[in-house]
Parts: C-alpha cells; structure tokens; sequence
C-alpha cells in the first residue's frame, strides 16, 4: 500500500493548472499500472479539515473535529498495487508526482480481512 502524504497549504497554493498537471500525471502512472494488472484500488482522502478523531478512555468517546496530527503533511491518499518486487514498488512510488513535492511511503499489508456475507 503506498500512503500518498501532502502538505495542505502548499497544494491549496498550486494554480489550477498545477494541480491539474499533477493530477494527470498520477492518472498517467494509475493507467498504467491497471494495463500491467499490478493496480488493486485506491482513494483520495477529503481535507483534513473534514477529518474526526475519535478516541475512547474508559469507555467513552471523546470525537474532535480536524487531524488529531499537529503534521504539516497530512494523509491525502492511499493506492494498493500487487506487485513481483520491493523494487517495484519503490519504482511506482519514485514516480508518483506526490513523492517530489511531500512524500509518499510503502507498507506492505500483512494480512486481509475477509468480509464476511
């Protein structure tokens, strides 16, 4: 799974075409990696200004609005690839447009849950 970090000031400062320039290029990658049949799925994440956080102590809820990270860089997005290789991956992650202006970084998933129906 590669987590697709942003800095959120920095990408509200790009110009529309910027960010569509960006936006294209990940499509770009995207298309080809279904082509290649290494793409699982993927998501873009709503601001971090819509986030939640939620934490239970004693067995109450206490929800705050924003990021519960202070973080300039904040989780922006997530892809899930299926790939031969580490290298592979760090491949697909050196050319994501996200890695050259904040940063991205690979974890493997190390097991799945099944849903259950």
């Amino acid at each position: 799974m590669m987590l697709i970090y942003q800095n959120t000031a920095a990408a509200e400062a790009l110009s529309e075409e910027e960010m569509s320039a960006l936006q294209n290029e990940a499509g770009d990658i995207w298309q080809d990696l279904v082509k290649s049949g290494e793409w699982v799925s993927g998501a873009g994440l709503a601001s971090p200004t819509q986030a939640k956080a939620i934490r239970v102590r004693d067995g109450v809820a206490a929800v705050t609005d924003g990021p519960f990270s202070e973080a300039k860089e904040q989780l922006a997005g997530v892809c899930v690839f299926d790939v031969e290789s580490e290298e592979r991956a760090v491949e697909i992650a050196g050319r994501w447009p996200d890695a050259r202006f904040w940063g991205v970084e690979l974890r493997e998933i190390v097991g799945e849950a099944e849903a259950e129906g």
